[in-house]
């Protein structure tokens, strides 16, 4: 009965959980935080495990050939992220100079657009997309941290792409990948795994946002996020069409502000002195698109999937043969 429920809503085997968990960290704070297996398994300290063991299982399904499918789709989804992101931070910055409208600033723009939420991507991509979308997580992880955001702002030399926790990202999914592609017996244990943890790493993500973030995030925090979603998924979703000719569900997935784009505005004033009077407002603003972009982002990518169709549902009116031939002829 529970699981039909989730079904019924958008994206509701993830959604669901994560503001259950965003609930209750809001209204008990660290609650689960009591160590041991408890912690490991439903606060927020667990979702690197928990991610870990999803990226495992969906390698296992990923075949070699799959490949330069990866590469290319997630590199897109990357480079369309970026553009967007910066292009809005430094249009605003050029029009409004650095205090922005609205108190929203090109500094809040670029940490949290140029920031996409891996974890919610990979968990949308078990949902509607195939194996070569869930291959473009450590791809997608590159733009983690302040290293777009200092590159946007013209500060690329001080910034690093950290190569070891992109290494952590990809290895997981190697040997997944090599394991199901030297057993057959052992692809067909793991894959299912992959989508049945779902609702745990929802419910994990959630037990690090807390809801007060919008509050006090305020007005231009609120629409951050609706800028981050629409505005910045609707830039990626053209990418996505027409370079890699694919329906745009991975748009809309990728169209996230990340959890640890909170610390960028910090991390970027650190660096560059002149933004240290933007960087708490920023940040505030920034936890507050993470909050609204974990909501909306999913809804959207469900409606956008069942609506103009993906690798794991028909399109509307199809048949189960016309499914087959719409993955077949997707690239």
């Amino acid at each position: 009965m529970i699981l039909n429920f989730m079904k019924k809503i958008p994206a509701g085997i993830m959604v669901i959980p994560l503001l259950l968990g965003s609930l209750v960290n809001t209204l008990f704070p660290n609650v689960f935080e009591i160590g041991g297996l408890t912690a490991a398994l439903f606060s927020n300290a667990g979702t690197s495990t928990l991610l870990g063991v999803q990226l495992f299982c969906l390698g296992t399904a990923l075949q070699v050939k799959d490949m330069p499918k990866v590469i290319r789709r997630g590199g897109t989804l990357l480079l369309a992220k970026f553009i967007v992101g910066a292009g809005l931070g430094i249009l605003i910055g050029r029009i409004f100079g650095r205090d922005g409208f609205y108190g929203l600033t090109s500094l809040a723009v670029i940490s949290a657009v140029t920031n996409s939420n891996g974890s919610i991507f990979l968990t949308l991509m078990g949902n509607y997309g195939d194996e070569a979308d869930s291959g473009c997580f450590p791809i997608l992880s590159l733009n983690d941290g302040p290293f777009f955001t200092l590159l946007a702002l013209g500060a690329s030399g001080l910034g690093n792409i950290p190569f070891m926790s992109l290494l952590a990202a990809i290895i997981p999914v190697l040997v997944g990948m090599i394991l199901g592609n030297l057993d057959r017996g052992l692809k067909e244990l793991f894959e299912p795994m992959g989508t049945a943890i779902i609702p745990l790493i929802g419910f994990a993500l959630g037990t690090g946002i807390n809801l007060t973030s919008i509050i006090k995030g305020g007005f231009p925090g609120v629409l951050l996020g609706l800028i981050t979603v629409f505005a910045g998924g609707g830039f990626i979703l053209i990418f996505d069409r027409l370079l890699n000719r694919r329906p745009g569900y991975a748009a809309w997935a990728v169209a996230t502000t990340a959890g640890n784009a909170v610390a960028v505005p910090a991390a970027v004033a650190l660096a560059d002195p002149s933004l240290q009077p933007y960087a708490a407002t920023a940040t505030v603003q920034v936890a507050a698109s993470v909050v609204v972009t974990c909501i909306l982002a999913p809804l959207v990518t469900s409606w956008w999937a069942k609506k103009f169709g993906c690798p794991k549902l028909p399109l509307e009116g199809q048949d189960f043969n016309q499914r087959i031939w719409y993955s077949k002829r997707s690239v």
